[in-house]
């Protein structure tokens, strides 16, 4: 009897449960069976090894071969596990040599010729494997692209010769090149916005305490312009943002995020709410998560459909997306600042004194209606766009820099970490109790807002939470009436 186990890493959301890979060999009629509920594309993997194993120089054995993937509860999907099975094979046949098989973990898919091709999800793998104190081979194209993270355990391979090679001590592994970063495209700067001071100045209270806003008014008045200069005002990435958002790109099969710049996703209106949140046959990560960490801008936002935008109710709330199927349930993280933009009505000119608006009061009711009173109530800030004054794009006033707007920011937010740990958006009610009290004034205001604007008891939590933001920008070591009064006027959609 002859037996080999092996060690890899299976993908279920951005986790990577240890697989154990058994190969045994018997006497009988030459059979080659994968067990442990494999899926399609595993069980694929027989004709892929057995091609791989031949053209390598290695024989493929003329007997009964059994390779159970353990747990077999566990779902196991994709290529990636033709590498290790490959390894088992030889080791159970002992064309193989290594006495410290058990020290590796092994990913990989094998090309005809026995070359290693890229996987998905190979960050999740390495970084668990380096926690558990074992090595990790694998494609050198993937060690290249995660090496930022986990370098010292990782041991790079070109082919399946070389990994024999490698494993007996017969070779090195493959030098891991250089990795190549091009430069993002240009996020701008705000000094290139004329104009539309209000509107600067919400998305930069948006970024220093990470709320959620929402721009109104007519077409080309700036609206997208001015929210996509967000991301040159946001602080970078933590390292554990950093490494669960990388995580989440590395699942999706995106390039790995180095430069730690936060996420910026910008869906069409056309985009289905699978796509928002995640899902499909293999519970891929939706937009949502892959904002994680950063913003997602939904420009149009009444374009899209009311059940779309009806799904980002949750992971606005609860900062992840669980997805359900029969056998499991897989867990996103989801924490994203959203930002949106629309016009007034479906022409774009209601209220418009320079142009005459077509729609008709129920078109204009309609048209607001497709977003749900409970997604308006999660935005912080609502702000309108207005038209600039005539001449506006002749005046040569030096703006403010996206750098100088950013150090504030930077600096708001420190405070905020330095005294809760995280942004003033994310604080629970314990943490609005401890670090938001307001003074006997700011009590009543808030109250004779309450009872004019109709507020729930969450849009009062989340107008605290912006006085705070206010407050902090300003240095302030608690939310004075000043504060308050500023952030009820960004509380009311713009008519």
């Amino acid at each position: 009897m002859h037996f080999a186990l092996v060690y890899s890493r299976a993908r279920i959301g951005i986790d990577a449960p240890l697989i154990t890979i058994e190969v045994h060999l018997s006497n009988g009629l030459p059979a080659f069976n994968i067990v442990g509920l494999p899926e399609a594309s595993v069980r694929e993997s027989r004709e892929r090894v057995r091609s791989a194993l031949l053209n390598a120089g290695f024989e493929f054995p003329a007997r009964r071969m059994t390779v159970n993937l353990a747990p077999a509860d566990i779902p196991k999907e994709g290529s990636r596990f033709d590498l290790p099975i490959a390894i088992g094979i030889l080791a159970a046949s002992d064309q193989l040599k290594c006495e410290a098989l058990d020290h590796f973990e092994f990913i990989g898919e094998l090309g005809l010729t026995s070359e290693l091709r890229r996987i998905d999800a190979s960050l999740p793998a390495a970084m668990q494997c380096e926690s558990a104190g074992r090595k990790l081979i694998l494609p050198t194209a993937n060690a290249a692209e995660i090496q930022h993270f986990v370098s010292a355990t990782l041991r790079a391979v070109d082919n399946l010769g070389q990994t024999v090679a490698l494993l007996q001590g017969e070779a090195d592994p493959s030098t891991i090149p250089e990795r190549t970063e091009t430069e993002n495209g240009s996020t701008g700067d705000f000094a290139d916005i004329i104009g539309q001071h209000g509107a600067k100045r919400a998305l930069e209270i948006a970024a220093a305490g990470a709320h959620n806003l929402l721009f109104s008014g007519p077409p080309g008045t700036g609206k997208t312009l001015i929210a996509s200069r967000l991301p040159s005002i946001l602080p970078p990435l933590t390292r554990q943002e950093l490494l669960e958002s990388s995580a989440i790109h590395s699942v999706a099969g995106n390039p790995v995020n180095y430069r730690a710049n936060r996420p910026f996703r910008s869906p069409h209106h056309t985009a289905s709410a699978v796509s928002l949140v995640g899902g499909g046959s293999h519970a891929c990560p939706g937009e949502v998560s892959l904002a994680h960490g950063g913003v997602l801008f939904l420009d149009e936002l009444p374009e899209y459909p009311r059940k779309v935008l009806d799904v980002l109710r949750e992971p606005l709330e609860a900062g992840e997306i669980t997805i359900a199927r029969a056998n499991r349930k897989i867990r996103y993280p989801a924490r994203f600042q959203l930002l949106a933009a629309m016009n007034p009505c479906p022409c774009g000119y209601h209220n418009d004194p320079l142009h005459e608006c077509r729609c008709t009061p129920d078109q204009v009711r309609r048209y607001r209606n497709r977003i749900s009173g409970p997604l308006l109530d999660r935005i912080d800030l609502f702000v309108h766009v207005p038209r600039l004054p005539p001449g506006s794009l002749q005046n040569t006033t030096q703006e403010e820099s996206s750098e100088l707007i950013a150090s504030r920011v930077s600096a708001a937010r420190e405070r905020q970490f330095q005294r809760a740990g995280c942004c003033n958006a994310q604080l629970d009610a314990s943490g609005l109790r401890e670090f938001c009290p307001l003074d006997s004034n700011s009590r009543d205001l808030l109250g004779k807002a309450e009872a004019r604007l109709g507020l729930s008891p969450r849009a009062q939590h989340r107008i605290i939470k912006v006085a705070r933001t206010l407050a902090d920008l300003e240095g302030a070591a608690s939310i004075s009436l000043k504060h308050l009064s500023e952030a009820l006027t960004y509380r009311q959609m713009p008519a």
